[in-house]
């Protein structure tokens, strides 16, 4: 009898819905502020951590900014990567959408000061 072997293969949603929860938990941040900085309700949002529906490429970018990542960390599968970046999530609580802009264009100017200082270095 032929043995069965399953496998567990996530797709692209289920991935980014795991890893942005994990850094909106990992930077002690609710649903709802996450929605907030978003500009949409908190069950669309709900709806993108459960894998239920499609985060869209401009919210994609606005959490990349926020957590301090590239685009493609929100598609990585391997969890251990995603969980080695957040050991130094920025942990602040009452953050106002505001706020929260703030620190994404922050943490952007430092994304890509570090992205041309390693291709100058090359």
């Amino acid at each position: 009898m032929p043995q069965t072997i399953f496998i567990n293969i996530m797709n692209d949603k289920q991935i980014i819905a795991r890893n942005i929860k994990l850094m909106r938990q990992a930077n002690n941040l609710t649903q709802e502020s996450v929605a907030d900085f978003l500009g949409t309700g908190r069950s669309a949002y709900s709806n993108y951590e459960s894998g239920t529906r499609e985060l869209p490429l401009a919210a994609m970018e606005k959490l990349a900014d926020l957590y301090g990542c590239d685009i493609y960390t929100l598609y990585e599968e391997n969890s251990d990567v995603v969980e080695n970046m957040l050991a130094t999530a920025f942990r602040v609580d009452n953050l106002s959408p505001e706020d929260m802009a703030q620190i994404a264009s922050f943490k952007r100017v430092v994304k890509n000061y570090l992205k041309l200082d390693m291709l100058l270095k090359r």
